[in-house]
């Protein structure tokens, strides 16, 4: 397109002068023309660019609020869309030389946290914080932040693993600290403008805050859920007030209440099949509202949260309350006002909507319950109840990733509900210290080490959102002081240690002592007697482990024990084992580990086998030519079939 503008423009003056009067140029079109022509998407940003530059007329059409450059910025970000209302007069060429930059700029420090973070043992809920304030400190857009980590994480789906694998912990940390926001601001509302179901929706989108989760959304099934209960209804009574309900309408009268409750029990429980789920209870998902629309199935407190929020669609109103073990909602038989727990109907929404007197609920839990159990409770405390199933679903976690993950975000939830909490703050302290969090996060002003900590002698460093745990317990609870002493003692510890790191191990092939070892970092491999399916990232040429771990992992029964080469693996599953040579075989068919730190170790996935990341190349220089030259003559015939590169090794 420019080229022709600019030879129409360096054309022969001789051959000019022989044109007819009436003949047009491009340049003379309409605005309107000029701008559909130049909309046409094979065009891209750059051949606007060489547009603009032909003539005056041209560079007019192509201004930054026109019709051509907010063309192309909607056809390169697609998702951004939403942030700018339709008749919004906008400055597109500003907007798309601050998204490119961004872009830029974000790409760039993904790509930088690998040399800073990474480490060959896998640190489960490795925190990388500084980078991700590293982020937010470059004062650009969070939408424009959050389309780019988006947009890598959508890329080839076997490529650029590293840089996947960061920008989806920064992801996950930038939206995390969006809800986090949005929850103290939902807590800071007066309680009755604080709708359970909004608070519940808060809570699910911090512990997942990748999945599509809104309470637009949410609202959205409900409505069409409370539409189904009117047309049950209408059958019953086409009269009804609940059909033609205004928002914020209560019925008074008893009995269309009781006909909502009935129509309501009859499209949830019988229609739509919603149940408790007794056979998976403590599964964390059954928490989560979009999973328990998704899945029909939850436990007490969130299909109440539901019951709840359908029944006052209709003009019901219900109440949440906090019975031991079992959550449940009440409905006033009496006028308002009434606190004789005799006075209300108790509604269990795990068990299919069953309808209680306060006698027959204690058969719920095998004991007499104190009356104070049947009292109504507000969001907050709804809220924490929600927040504390979680967490004691992650207290019994099994210590991998996903467990510690779910803790972590528990206890952040539950303390920002209850900032005081003792028990919770000592529990998230151990937590961070165990995980590796506090070397980065804490300081003292004095050098000494202390076995009893004052408020004086902690200070929190750089990073605004990081709260001081160790001082606010010592504030709360001075008899604390021994546990709080024991952590800084040992944070101390490991910020010295910090200050001098040891060099990385790097183990040749060519070593006397790794000889024996057959396999390399990359390979896909099978465990012969397990069955499993892994990758190697890691290997030693005898066994490293305790006496302890090998006493208990029966490795003496091994034909070669502990003295043969062990291989740090990632299995299919989700966890990391060290695993003997003998009892590894390569995969007769490589497959892809779905495992979630493939990424910290390797960069793509090259068909039969994975290529090591440039940090995990530089502890095993010689593996990444053995793996491939492996492949090639293991999986010959796979890599000519499927038109694989015969060595997939990034230059």
């Amino acid at each position: 397109m420019a080229a022709s503008i600019a030879g129409e423009r360096l054309a022969n003056p001789n051959q000019r002068a022989t044109c007819r009067q009436d003949d047009k140029r491009l340049t003379d079109l309409p605005t309107e023309v000029l701008e559909h022509i130049l909309c046409f998407p094979v065009l891209k940003h750059v051949d606007i660019c060489n547009v603009s530059c032909c003539c005056q007329r041209l560079h007019d059409v192509c201004h930054g609020r026109g019709k051509v450059w907010g063309h192309q910025y909607k056809l390169r970000w697609p998702r951004l869309q939403r942030f700018y209302p339709q008749n919004e007069s906008c400055d597109w060429l500003r907007e798309y030389k601050t998204r490119h930059r961004v872009g830029i700029q974000i790409r760039r420090t993904v790509e930088s946290i690998s040399k800073r973070f990474f480490t060959e043992v896998p640190c489960i809920g490795q925190v990388l914080g500084d980078s991700f304030a590293e982020i937010e400190s470059l004062g650009m857009p969070e939408h424009f932040c959050e389309d780019e980590l988006v947009f890598i994480l959508h890329a080839d789906k076997r490529k650029s693993l590293t840089l996947k694998y960061y920008a989806k912990k920064i992801l996950y940390f930038l939206r995390q600290q969006n809800i986090l926001r949005s929850l103290k601001n939902f807590l800071e509302q007066p309680a009755e403008q604080q709708l359970a179901l909004a608070g519940a929706v808060l809570v699910d989108q911090y512990c997942n805050p990748l999945a599509d989760v809104t309470l637009e959304g949410i609202s959205a099934q409900l409505d069409d859920m409370a539409e189904k209960v009117k047309k049950t209804l209408r059958l019953k009574n086409p009269s009804h007030p609940s059909l033609r309900i205004v928002p914020g309408f209560v019925l008074e009268d008893f009995e269309l209440q009781r006909q909502v409750l009935c129509a309501l029990n009859s499209v949830l429980y019988d229609q739509l099949q919603y149940k408790g789920d007794q056979t998976d209870y403590y599964n964390p998902l059954n928490s989560y509202i979009h999973q328990v629309l998704q899945r029909r199935k939850g436990i007490p407190i969130s299909l109440s949260v539901l019951y709840m929020t359908l029944a006052q669609k209709l003009g019901v109103k219900l109440e949440p309350v906090n019975f031991p073990s079992h959550f449940l909602l009440r409905w006033c038989q009496k006028p308002q006002g009434s606190e004789n727990i005799y006075d209300f109907v108790y509604i269990d929404a795990f068990g299919k909507g069953k309808q209680l007197t306060a006698k027959e609920c204690e058969y719920l839990i095998g004991h007499q319950a104190a009356a104070d159990y049947y009292g109504a409770i507000g969001t907050t405390e709804v809220l924490l109840r929600m927040v504390g199933n979680l967490l004691n679903i992650g207290k019994r976690g099994e210590g991998n990733e996903k467990s510690y993950q779910l803790l972590r975000d528990t206890l952040d939830l539950y303390l920002t509900l209850n900032p005081d909490n003792v028990t919770y703050l000592l529990l998230q302290a151990r937590l961070y210290f165990h995980l590796g969090i506090w070397p980065e996060k804490v300081q003292t002003r004095s050098p000494q080490r202390t076995s009893c900590c004052t408020g004086s002698h902690l200070t929190a460093v750089a990073s605004s959102q990081v709260l001081d745990i160790l001082q606010h317990i010592q504030a709360l609870d001075p008899s604390q002081h021994v546990a709080v002493g024991y952590l800084v003692q040992h944070t101390l510890e490991h910020i010295q240690h910090k200050k001098h790191p040891a060099d990385p191990e790097v183990k040749t092939r060519g070593a006397p002592e790794h000889l024996e070892v057959q396999y390399s970092v990359g390979l896909v491999m099978k465990h012969k007697r397990s069955g499993y399916n892994c990758v190697i990232y890691g290997w030693d040429p005898k066994c490293t482990m305790s006496q302890e771990w090998i006493t208990t992992m029966r490795v003496q029964q091994l034909s070669n024990g502990a003295n043969q080469p062990f291989y740090n693996v990632l299995v299919q599953d989700g966890t990391c084992r060290y695993a003997a040579q003998e009892n590894l075989e390569p995969h007769a068919s490589p497959l892809e580990i779905g495992h979630p730190e493939v990424g910290r170790y390797f960069s793509e996935f090259a068909d039969t086998h994975y290529v090591a990341n440039e940090e995990l190349r530089a502890r095993y220089p010689e593996d990444t030519h053995e793996t491939a030259a492996t492949a090639r003559r293991l999986y010959r015939d796979d890599v000519v079939r499927r038109g694989a590169s015969s060595d997939a090794t990034p230059t």
